[in-house]
């Protein structure tokens, strides 16, 4: 059952504010935070605070949002919901590139689900780049 406070999340109902991971890593969304304790310190005390769903892509980082998440917060709380988005990559001058195709999409499930250290997530979102955008376009189309 949902109130103005909840909305449905394929099969959970979850608060309509979660935490967004994507500022985590270091400046422009790449390599390690500035400070990782306080980082993870920020990660936990949303979760105290009664945060019940992170929005995350392996791309942040690359990896570095996840593998913060998944050291602050594993094992997760039963009512954490891990929300996580396909569809791009980054090279290693920080470049936000389209990674679309079938396999980059499975590949990039699989490396959330690795990083993230789970065997499912609630919800995988597609994530399309914009050509001339020099980021994620603001269009995410849910895929599960």
């Amino acid at each position: 059952m949902t109130s103005p406070q909840t909305f449905s999340l394929g099969s959970l109902v979850v608060r309509r504010v979660g935490f967004g991971a994507m500022q985590l890593p270091g400046p422009g969304v790449f390599g390690p935070p500035r400070d990782h304790d306080q980082a993870v310190a920020v990660l936990r005390r949303a979760v105290e605070l009664g945060v019940d769903h992170i929005d995350t892509a392996q791309f942040y980082g690359p990896d570095v949002a996840n593998e913060l998440i998944r050291e602050a917060l594993y094992p997760y709380p039963q009512n954490l919901a891990l929300v996580t988005k396909v569809g791009g990559r980054r090279d290693a001058q920080a470049n936000w590139l389209p990674a679309q195709q079938p396999a980059e999409l499975r590949h990039s499930i699989e490396e959330n689900l690795r990083t993230l250290g789970v065997d499912q997530l609630a919800v995988v979102n597609l994530r399309l780049f914009g050509g001339d955008i020099g980021g994620p376009a603001e269009v995410d189309h849910g895929l599960f």
